[in-house]
Parts: structure tokens; sequence; C-alpha cells
């Protein structure tokens, strides 16, 4: 028993694994039938272990190694083969739907939040997957494909690929590179803090900026953020990165010199940092070191970081308090939840840019941004569309009532000092295409 199943969770260990997955592909080379493998990640187990024990940390393992097991037939193998990676074989598949559908599966069981003492978390998981013999004949490859189709579906921020699905190109050795060069990108002052303008749809009055990362690597060039960030939030250095964010905006906006009075600068906060117990504290040192009276902080958060209810509430409350407001980002992709909305601790709601993408020509987005800034409005949140390029869309919004807007219409992010010269640039709606959006001016639509 013990040289075959992992000791804590039951499921096969990972050498009876490897066992089990040589044995298995050789008989579906042999009967020209499909296998396919399935690897399974934790997101973010270490913050899990930091913030709630380690004890905690294997209950959660504990939880997710019942759910495989849960999902796998009788003809299949489940197994713990990394500290939080798990796997499935699943033998004599018809096609790749049948793999699809156990991983649908195994997402929905997870729904159901794991319960211990005073902790209540919903665990989301990110997958890999290959079958053989379309990816691979040969066990190690097989893994191999399975393993760099769960790093591409992090770094895609999808919860999972299979391996014809990943990018061809990006091998597991790049991916150390970057995570090796990252490191200590922000020492060697490659992160940059670029700032987009916020516009009351209004009057067209500049009232904050988002503020964006960039990391122009000197080997690489700019390294995309839908890439080094995933990667930062994978090997726990995400929290130090969002450290050196808020401290840098706070430093770079008390220096800014325009005639626009108060704004407000906005900065991204990762899922994993919103439960932190030192979040507060955090926050109220970098404001007492960088604070401004006509500078006022707004902490992006998503959906998700809500799932953990109670702790990201408590910490939102906290943070509220030092004057610091709550913007709810990319609202109405996520896992809304009408049932406790009224409670959330939140200033604003970003309306997602796939909708604001899609107002003008689809129906369904459409009546979701209607949806989204009536349900804002009657809990007094102020709604913000991102993503918004043309005069037509702002004047759709207008005319919904959104009360603020952002995107390639009025300026692109660019650095602190570019900035500072738009603002002193800019002037509402001057022969612009957005005045006349504003203005009710028909030829534009």
């Amino acid at each position: 028993m013990k040289d075959i199943h992992d000791e804590l969770t039951q499921l096969h260990n990972r050498r009876s694994f490897l066992s089990l997955l040589q044995r298995q592909i050789g008989f579906a080379n042999e009967k020209h039938s499909q296998l396919a493998l399935i690897v399974i990640d934790i997101d973010h187990f270490a913050q899990i272990n930091g913030a709630s024990g380690f004890a905690f940390g294997d209950h959660v393992l504990q939880h997710l190694a019942k759910q495989v097991a849960a999902v796998a037939r009788t003809q299949d193998y489940a197994a713990r083969i990394g500290d939080n990676r798990f796997a499935l074989i699943l033998p004599r598949i018809l096609n790749q739907g049948h793999a699809e559908l156990a991983v649908q599966k195994l997402f929905r069981l997870l729904e159901v939040p794991i319960e211990s003492d005073d902790i209540r978390l919903t665990l989301f998981v990110t997958a890999g997957a290959a079958v053989c013999p379309a990816h691979a004949t040969h066990p190690e490859f097989l893994l191999r494909k399975a393993e760099l189709a769960l790093a591409a579906a992090r770094m895609e921020g999808r919860r999972y690929l299979f391996s014809a699905d990943s990018p061809q190109t990006q091998d597991l050795s790049d991916l150390w590179d970057l995570e090796v060069e990252m490191a200590g990108a922000i020492d060697r002052g490659e992160m940059r803090m670029h700032y987009q303008p916020q516009i009351r749809i209004s009057d067209l009055h500049l009232i904050g900026a988002e503020a964006l990362m960039r990391w122009n690597s000197p080997s690489r060039g700019l390294v995309p953020a839908s890439v080094f960030i995933p990667l930062a939030e994978r090997t726990g250095q995400i929290k130090q990165l969002t450290l050196w964010a808020m401290n840098t905006v706070l430093r770079q906006t008390a220096e800014w010199q325009h005639p626009w009075g108060p704004l407000s600068v906005a900065v991204n906060l990762p899922s994993e940092l919103v439960s932190q117990r030192d979040l507060p504290e955090l926050v109220e040192n970098a404001l007492h070191l960088w604070g401004k009276d006509d500078i006022r902080l707004m902490l992006e958060i998503t959906e998700r970081s809500l799932m953990d209810r109670e702790s990201a509430l408590d910490k939102l409350t906290c943070i509220r308090k030092l004057g610091v407001r709550i913007s709810i980002d990319d609202f109405g992709t996520g896992y809304s939840c009408l049932a406790y909305f009224k409670n959330i601790p939140a200033d604003e709601l970003k309306i997602d840019q796939s909708f604001v993408a899609g107002l003008l020509t689809d129906t369904a987005s459409a009546d979701i941004t209607s949806l989204i800034i009536e349900l804002a409005h009657r809990f007094g949140l102020a709604v913000v569309a991102e993503g918004v390029e043309d005069p037509a869309t702002l004047h759709k919004l207008k005319s919904g009532g959104c009360d603020i807007a952002q995107g390639y219409l009025f300026a692109k992010a660019m650095p602190s000092s570019e900035f500072q010269a738009w603002m002193k640039a800019y002037r509402p709606g001057e022969g612009t295409e957005a005045g006349s959006a504003i203005s009710g001016d028909a030829s534009i639509l």
C-alpha cells in the first residue's frame, strides 16, 4: 500500500503513476485505442498555505484528491504526482470530448466550497491535457505535452487547455528562463508603471487613471502582462510586484503637476492578496510614505477575489477606512452572486471590455451592460467602461447612464512623464470625436 499510494491522499503516488502510464499507453498502442492524460494544479496553493496554515493546506489536498477520484471511472487512475499536482489517466476514450467532460465534471465538483473550522474557501484549479496517440505515444512525451498545456493555460488565464490548443513554440525551458529573469526585474529597473486616463462621461472631465504594469526585458523586449502576471502568481512573486507597483504609483503621482484637481489612481490587486492578513497594514504603510491629499488610491479587485468572502470583506472594509476606494474589475465575467452583492465594500464597478466591444453589434452585450449599470447605481456604485475605442460606443454608454470611460478613444496607457504632459494638454471635447459623441452629434453614429 505504502509503495504505490500517496500517504496523505491515498491516491497513486508519482512512482506508481509513471508505471501505470507506461503500461496503459502500451495497451493503447497495441489495441489502437485512445488514452487521455489530465494534469491538474491547485491555483495559488502557496498563498493558501501562507494565509491559512499547512494543516488547512493538507485538508485542501485531501479535498481535491477526493474530487479527482470521484471523476475517475472504474478503469481510470487518479494520482498525486507533485506537491499540489494531480493527474488522471483515462484509458479507452472515444475522443477528446470525453476527457473534456471529465475536466468539466471536476470543475463542477469544486464549486462547493471547502469548510474547515472558521475557514471557507472555493478551490480553483488549472488543468492541462494530452491524448495518445494524437499528441504523443510515449509516456514521458505525453506527460510533457500535458504539462506544457497546463503551463500555457496559466499564461493565457484559462482554466484548461489540451495540447493541440497550446502554443507549439512555447517550451517549458523558456518559461523557466522567464521565471528566473523576472525575479530580478525590479532591482534591474526593468519594471515600469504606465497610466491610462479615466474620463467622466457627462462632461469629459479627467477624474483619474488606471496604473498598468509593464516589463521591458533587455533580452525579450516588452513582455505582455498576460504572460508575466500569471507567471508571477504561480511562482509567488506577485506580492512583491504588487507592493512595488502600489508604492511606485503613489510616489509618481505625488509629483504630478496638473490643473485637474483631486484625481483617483487605480492599482490592480491580485486575488490571492485580498485575503492576506497583512494587506491593510501594507496599504497603510504605502500611504504613509507617499500619500498625497489630492491623489486618492483605488484598488481594483476581481470578482474571484470575493469567493473567500468573509476574509476578503473584512480586509476590504479595513482598507476603505484608510480612505482607499475599491473597484471591482471585469464585472460580469466572473462569479457574481447577487445574494451578497449588497454587502460588498466597493465604490465602483468596471464593465469588462468584452461587453463594451460588442455594445453596438451584440444585443446580449448591450443588455448585460445596461443591467450592470442599473444594478450598480441602485447600490450607489459608480460604473466604469473600459476598452472604449470609438465615439459611437461612448455615445451609447452616455445614453445608458455609464459614469466613466477609459480606452484608446482618449489615450493609450503611457509612462508617468508622458501622462503629465497629456494632462496639461488635454481639453475636454475641444475638436475631438469624443466631444461630438457627448454633444449627441448624429454624424458620428
